[in-house]
């Protein structure tokens, strides 16, 4: 039986001069033998404590951003996964980590298979140029990293970031999915498409 497993990770996010404490959701897709990682934000030990015995086949990045992709690197050393980042935010990943790349290229409408369930990627740049969702429609689900928030589009007031770009990659994509389908975000609480729908009019 697939499952997502959750918890909360606590730590800093870095860009343009600026720092910044956030919480980041951990989010990890599997069964009890095989599982995904959803981004690697700040703390390696919490992601292992969600994907305990269980192998990893891959980490998959919504984006580049720091608070998203520090423990990325560690995490492949820890469990001997590749890392999946769309290749338009190679600026960002190399602000984090300039002497190592990702291991494979995350491309638009790509189906990643775990435990039996597929994800198809869906790419949502604005907030960053290779920002990408994941979307399960098995679990009536989509994993919106910093795309969509409950509440709104993500933030656009940084390097590399675009809001009107933002908003038209949530018209054209993500608008496109179920009303009933929960956004886990990477920051804050689950949402539904239908409710984000409606405040983005």
């Amino acid at each position: 039986m697939t499952r997502i497993d959750h918890a909360v990770a606590s730590g800093t996010f870095s860009l343009d001069g600026e720092t910044h404490q956030v919480d980041n959701n951990l989010w990890v897709l599997g069964d009890d033998a095989e599982c995904v990682v959803i981004d690697a934000p700040h703390d390696v030990e919490a992601i292992m404590a969600l994907v305990g015995e269980r192998k990893v086949k891959a980490i998959l990045c919504t984006h580049a951003h720091d608070d998203h992709v520090r423990a990325a690197t560690e995490l492949r050393q820890r469990v001997v996964a590749p890392i999946l980042l769309h290749p338009d935010d190679r600026p960002l990943w190399e602000l984090v980590h300039p002497d190592e790349l990702w291991d494979v290229d995350l491309s638009d409408g790509q189906v990643i298979e775990v435990a039996g369930t597929a994800l198809t990627v869906l790419h949502t740049p604005g907030h960053a140029p290779g920002a990408v969702c994941f979307w399960v429609p098995e679990l009536g689900c989509v994993f919106t990293g910093d795309t969509l928030f409950q509440g709104g589009p993500g933030a656009t007031g940084r390097s590399f970031s675009d809001r009107a770009t933002l908003e038209a990659s949530i018209r054209s994509r993500l608008w496109e999915l179920p009303d009933e389908t929960v956004v886990h975000t990477g920051h804050g609480s689950d949402t539904t498409i239908g409710a984000e729908r409606a405040l983005l009019a």
